[in-house]
């Protein structure tokens, strides 16, 4: 019997924690009794953006980009000196994400523990512990060391995140780490509903972590020629995706996790069901390593959307893959004009990465969270920074300036399209409101 999916849990490492802007401490006022994915909600739904002047005096030169960092986040204190020393960067984010999202689901309560064998984790990662592997080679050509740390391996494995989330919490289910670019987060969390729908677990923890900005990462980024440039002053405002003046993408670090439930084993227990994931697609352009293609984007939408049952009219918001680069954009609505017709021009699409960044792998389970709240608070966030749309990325109902509240939303998807040809797509339908 096909079974359905619940979003029970939340949780991310907040880009904004420790960053200060002008409506802090208004918004910390409002927000007080509020858990931290709500709190990142509210400041995304605002406008606001995580991205800043990212500087450094790295040899043999320094880089000085936008990017968006965790900078309040500290492994030490979220997790002990001890812990955090066993994961490389990439691993302390996804850890700490997963856990939170387990608390938020009171799963950590002694009579709400699933069985071990019922429980699992799919993490989606596109880098990966590559710092770990940076420092090893710095040891070797920049500073003439013979041998690198013991720890290298275990830190720089791919599955470190995945590792420690089963480890710590105790899921005995599958372990299982996707890497295909920045639809890795998203396809973890498709493939983790697969699990729990064909009924092979009763809860998995689902999402992604990255930490994008080791040395050789950026300058790989700069030489391709698609980070957005910007200054100190000019930064916050870098990412502007749809915009005729975007200029390329924000490089970010960051993780998020959702703990996907059986339905009917999330009301046994009485949990709080955020919304009904209700359907994936996923699928290869196989045409182009780099090109986003609009025809596989069109064949993962419409997967999605008939996996859940809805038709273009069901849907009332589109999380966006947009990276805000100059060909990427135009593709994607295209493909969203394409599946939803005339329904397309009332289609309300938000792009989030003006607000976070592009965290590479981690990205999909970001936005899938900010997708959830959406729907659960009935707001839709913003592209920030659209004051104006490019003529060849119009058709669809752009949410600028301020977010859309009280739409009535019924189902939402998100997209994410990556490097490689890979797409994947998330549909979620809403249950209850806050």
């Amino acid at each position: 019997m096909t079974r359905r999916v619940a979003v029970t849990g939340l949780g991310v490492v907040d880009p904004f924690e420790g960053l200060g802007s002008a409506a802090e401490s208004g918004e910390a006022a409002e927000a007080a009794g509020k858990s931290s994915t709500l709190r990142f909600f509210n400041r995304v739904a605002a406008g606001e953006s995580a991205v800043r002047l990212y500087t450094t005096e790295d040899i043999p030169r320094a880089i000085s980009v936008p990017a968006v960092r965790c900078a309040g986040f500290s492994a030490e204190a979220r997790m002990g000196r001890a812990l955090a020393g066993m994961m490389e960067r990439f691993a302390q984010l996804g850890f700490a994400s997963a856990r939170d999202a387990w608390a938020d689901a009171g799963l950590d309560l002694p009579d709400c523990s699933p069985d071990p064998a019922a429980a699992g984790v799919a993490w989606g990662t596109a880098l990966g512990g590559l710092m770990a592997f940076e420092r090893g080679y710095r040891d070797f050509w920049q500073h003439g060391r013979e041998r690198v740390s013991p720890m290298s391996v275990v830190l720089g494995m791919n599955n470190a995140a995945a590792a420690h989330i089963s480890i710590q919490l105790g899921l005995g289910n599958s372990s299982l780490t996707y890497s295909v670019a920045c639809a890795s987060a998203a396809s973890a969390i498709g493939e983790a509903f697969r699990q729990i729908r064909d009924g092979r677990a009763e809860v998995m923890v689902a999402g992604g972590s990255d930490a994008t900005l080791a040395y050789a990462v950026v300058r790989a980024w700069e030489a391709l020629k698609v980070l957005a440039p910007g200054d100190e002053a000019s930064a916050p405002g870098a990412c502007r995706p749809f915009h005729p003046d975007r200029a390329g993408l924000v490089l970010g670090e960051g993780a998020a996790a959702l703990v996907l439930e059986d339905w009917d084993h999330a009301v046994r227990r009485g949990a709080t069901i955020y919304a009904e994931l209700a359907g994936y697609g996923s699928n290869a352009d196989h045409s182009h390593l780099v090109r986003p293609s609009e025809a596989g984007q069109v064949l993962a939408l419409q997967a999605a959307m008939s996996d859940a049952e809805l038709q273009p009219a069901d849907v009332g918001y589109i999380n966006a893959h947009g990276t805000a680069t100059r060909e990427g954009d135009p593709i994607e609505v295209a493909a969203l004009r394409s599946v939803f017709g005339q329904h397309a021009e009332a289609l309300p699409v938000s792009a989030t990465k003006a607000a976070h960044g592009h965290m590479m792998g981690a990205t999909g389970a970001v936005e899938a969270l900010l997708t959830v709240l959406a729907l659960h608070t009935d707001v839709l966030p913003p592209t920030a920074h659209l004051d104006t749309v490019d003529p060849a990325c119009e058709g669809v109902r752009h949410i600028r300036g301020q977010a859309l509240c009280g739409t009535g939303a019924r189902a939402a998807l998100s997209n994410s399209f990556a490097f490689g040809g890979s797409n994947a797509v998330l549909a979620f339908k809403a249950v209850q409101r806050r």
